[in-house]
């Protein structure tokens, strides 16, 4: 019976994503420079937290790209995986304790081929709102910025989980403030931990 709840859920679970992020009123703030060409390889990067909204603004963003986002190996990464492949994305499995070489060969290949790798650096499991360093260091050696959005939901239904997910209310305002990121190459594991610890101040929610 799980099983068959687990496929019903993941087909209504798309288009019901659909409706809900077509109805909010999205407020955006881009950087000065304006949004860097998929083209050239773009790591997209919200907070667990914020899914809801992030993967689908990922595809509002650059519409003429085929994003491929980075899901765990979890049971409950096969319903995401489900769901986003229905949402028209390229999956790529694993995390950093389970396929971590499937995660770095996977992005390695999307950033060269000119796409947009959607990422929850604080995921699959946390801690909340901190960059782990597999992301910071993908990015640097890919030589791909990242583009973090620092998604505000105005209304929304917050659950008690690890990630304090978000879900939010039909027709309500979203603030997405996004942040062009240029990762420098690293040259000791000391300067990649202090510069993802650094970003993950920034942008840490209080």
């Amino acid at each position: 019976m799980n099983i068959i709840l687990k496929k019903i859920g993941t087909r209504l679970l798309a288009p019901l994503l659909k409706m809900l992020f077509a109805s909010l009123r999205l407020d955006l703030r881009v950087p000065a420079e304006g949004l860097p060409s998929a083209r050239s390889g773009i790591i997209f990067a919200f907070w667990h937290g914020s899914m809801a909204t992030g993967w689908l603004l990922v595809q509002r963003l650059f519409p003429d790209s085929s994003p491929a986002a980075v899901v765990s190996l979890s049971s409950d990464g096969q319903i995401l995986s489900d769901t986003l492949g229905r949402l028209g994305y390229r999956l790529i499995r694993g995390s950093s304790s389970r396929g971590r070489d499937a995660v770095r060969e996977g992005i390695a290949g999307a950033l060269s081929s000119g796409g947009v790798v959607a990422v929850t650096p604080d995921g699959p499991r946390g801690p909340i709102h901190r960059f782990k360093y597999g992301t910071v260091r993908l990015a640097s050696e890919n030589r791909a910025p990242i583009l973090f959005a620092d998604i505000t939901h105005g209304n929304a239904r917050k659950l008690r989980s690890w990630d304090q997910f978000e879900i939010p209310m039909p027709f309500s305002r979203v603030v997405v403030t996004l942040h062009l990121i240029d990762v420098p190459p690293f040259f000791s594991e000391e300067e990649l931990h202090e510069f993802a610890n650094r970003l993950s101040e920034r942008f840490a929610h209080a």
